[in-house]
């Protein structure tokens, strides 16, 4: 049988190539300003890989060639909170706002705070601590942040850090964007997510009621410094949850790459330096050269929303926090890869496949009882890729080859919605039990990650 082509807004074809700070515990409602105390665009060209050393701490850099502004990433494998000369080069004013969140602070502030304070021209660091959370990403928090750098009068050559996850960096990102009119700053991932994806390729936003990163801008930072050892004070679940952004990538660019995935995945989850690094490295790589290709998402950065309108869906369906982005995500792969199969291009087998690897990796692969037909729909009507009333969606012509598309018969997404509907009369009376990892991380697991810390930098 003849199964016609998906007809694309964009096919990409496969290729081969993370000291207790007391008030940092105070919420935005108790202290909306949070606390603070004293203490540079280039031609595109081909993307390369090269080790330097700062001082003695050995380090990759990845350069990231976007149209608007050519900036690196640096991997230390171990930590590099308190070296001056891995920030110094990308400090050039006199003051520097750090922007974290309560959990992060926990392990990193003082130090990076102190690194900070003794680059050279430096006199003053202020500091921000939001409430850790999805459902702080919002204009309250955006607006406090703005009110931080207008209070402490920083100007055009002070510098925004942002140390934490994928909600620090884009909130800070787009505080930076808009405060007078763009301010550098500087990328500091701590989890997974964050390196292998948010962190890179200059995507701000905060949330809406309506939908998710609605409101946002498109600005790059100076650089991103991706801190590995920083992985081990990540939980499990949040790191679980960045492996399903690296299991994208070889979804939607690298079908070598997702067997490498398949292969490595008990190893990402014992927190193996090596393939950390490697994922972390080769995720990177294929970002870049999209970003590169199409910073402002016209056409080829589309791919890499691959499980995010059903994804964002989820998050904003139950409401910003009981689903960590990449376990919403890693559901709205499955269901995307489901989705293409009854559009014909993937078979039964390789739907699985994609499900097994994300379950291996503790990752959710069905949308909570809760998403209804009705509820999936109205949220992805608002999906930042709906063009003249058309959800686009990014689905699987083939296991690592994605497309961008609007034109499917709309009741084959209806069907596939529903398929999971119908899935949960079949499902095992315990399964709810086994969603229990959808949760906070509990203090033991808080007091496992600070001996992992403190047993890394011995």
């Amino acid at each position: 049988m003849f199964i016609p082509p998906l007809a694309p807004v964009y096919r990409h074809k496969g290729s081969t190539l993370a000291h207790d700070c007391a008030a940092a515990t105070s919420r935005l409602a108790a202290a909306p300003d949070g606390f603070a105390r004293r203490r540079r665009a280039t031609p595109r060209a081909p993307l390369r890989m090269r080790h330097k050393h700062h001082g003695h701490r050995e380090h990759t850099v990845l350069e990231v060639r976007a149209p608007s502004k050519t900036y690196p990433i640096l991997f230390y494998e171990k930590t590099c909170m308190n070296d001056v000369a891995a920030f110094a080069p990308f400090i050039k004013g006199r003051a520097v706002l750090i922007v974290t969140n309560d959990t992060v602070a926990t392990f990193y502030l003082e130090r990076l705070r102190h690194t900070l304070d003794n680059c050279p021209g430096v006199d003053s660091v202020e500091v921000f601590v939001m409430p850790d959370g999805e459902e702080y990403k919002n204009m309250r928090t955006l607006n406090a942040i703005l009110d931080m750098c207008a209070q402490a009068r920083l100007d055009r050559q002070c510098a925004l850090v942002a140390l934490g996850g994928g909600v620090v960096g884009d909130v800070t990102g787009f505080a930076a964007s808009v405060y007078l009119r763009g301010v550098p700053f500087i990328q500091v991932p701590t989890t997974l997510l964050a390196m292998v994806d948010s962190a890179v390729g200059g995507k701000t936003a905060v949330n809406h009621p309506m939908g998710k990163n609605l409101i946002g801008t498109f600005y790059q930072p100076e650089a991103v410094i991706a801190d590995m050892s920083t992985l081990n004070t990540l939980d499990d679940r949040q790191l679980s949850a960045g492996i399903a952004e690296v299991i994208k990538y070889g979804l939607i660019r690298d079908a070598t790459f997702l067997e490498w995935c398949e292969a490595n995945v008990p190893r990402l989850m014992a927190r193996d330096p090596a393939a950390l690094r490697y994922a972390a490295e080769q995720s990177c790589r294929y970002k870049a050269d999209v970003v590169a290709a199409d910073e402002r998402e016209n056409g080829l950065r589309a791919i890499l929303n691959l499980g995010h309108t059903f994804g964002h869906a989820i998050e904003a369906g139950t409401g910003y926090g009981s689903w960590l982005h990449g376990e919403a995500v890693a559901t709205g792969m499955a269901m995307a890869a489901e989705m293409s199969r009854r559009l014909g291009h993937l078979t039964e087998a390789d739907v699985r496949r994609v499900e097994a690897v994300l379950t291996e990796a503790n990752l959710p692969v069905r949308p909570p009882p809760s998403m209804t037909l009705e509820t999936f729909l109205a949220y992805m009507a608002s999906d930042k890729k709906v063009v003249r009333g058309k959800i686009r969606l990014v689905l699987l012509e083939r296991l690592g080859q994605a497309v961008v598309t609007a034109d499917y018969d709309r009741q084959v997404l209806v069907d596939t919605i529903e398929y999971y509907r119908k899935l949960y009369d079949a499902l095992p009376r315990d399964y709810e039990r086994r969603l229990a990892h959808l949760r906070l991380p509990t203090e033991g697991e808080r007091d496992a990650a600070v001996a992992r810390e403190e047993a890394s930098s011995e």
